[in-house]
């Protein structure tokens, strides 16, 4: 779970221009780290590049926090990385 963190983190100082220290799980993305519309929804496919996941418009609009983004990829990797139920 750590590495998920600092990978996010990593990303979305990246893509956001700021210093990585300024990516807390507290920050806001437009107060705090003065996101606009655009840069989320940039960031979201970055992600999507950086972990081979498929992050939902629903699951993006409800994106606030910088812990809101990586509860948001941590469950989507857990939700794939889980092994499917028998049909059979």
């Amino acid at each position: 779970m750590e590495n998920l963190r600092k990978r996010v983190g990593r990303v979305m100082a990246e893509q956001f221009h700021v210093e990585s220290d300024r990516i807390t799980e507290a920050a806001r993305l437009d107060e705090d780290l003065g996101a606009t519309s655009i840069d989320c929804v940039e960031v979201v496919m970055s992600l999507e590049d950086e972990f081979g996941i498929v992050i939902s418009d629903d699951e993006s609009a409800e994106l606030r926090t910088v812990g809101d983004v990586v509860a948001c990829v941590a469950a989507i990797v857990h939700r794939q990385s889980a092994p499917k139920a028998s049909t059979h």
